[in-house]
């Protein structure tokens, strides 16, 4: 997730999704992204709506889980975030996790700067 903050009085959030594959200890390949903007304000419900829509512009549905840090969904509960997506939705737990996460802020980043 890219751009939560108000810029010239509105906002634009570029959600990327990442479709990898990983083993426990680091991302061993990229299956393909998703890209969603929005112009709304960024709110949980807002959030959550343009993370759902960039995974649903994955060219394939991934197998595991959708995986986000606790700050992407404002501490939320797991439980709470997980009632958005399908497949099923956890927090990271491993090192490949975190370089998966970390891919998808590049990506969105990058496509929010071409943007503006």
């Amino acid at each position: 997730m890219s751009g939560r903050h108000e810029e010239a009085g509105e906002y634009l959030m570029v959600a990327a999704a990442v479709h990898a594959v990983v083993d426990s200890t680091r991302l061993r390949s990229i299956e393909g992204m998703g890209f969603a903007t929005s112009r709304a304000q960024p709110t949980l419900d807002a959030t959550l709506a343009v993370v759902a829509d960039a995974v649903a512009e994955l060219p394939t549905v991934p197998d595991g889980p959708i995986v986000a840090e606790h700050g992407e969904f404002y501490e939320e509960p797991s439980e709470r975030v997980g009632l958005e997506f399908r497949p099923a939705f956890k927090y990271i737990e491993s090192i490949a996790e975190r370089e998966t996460v970390q891919a998808a802020h590049y990506a969105a980043y990058a496509a929010r700067e071409l943007q503006l």
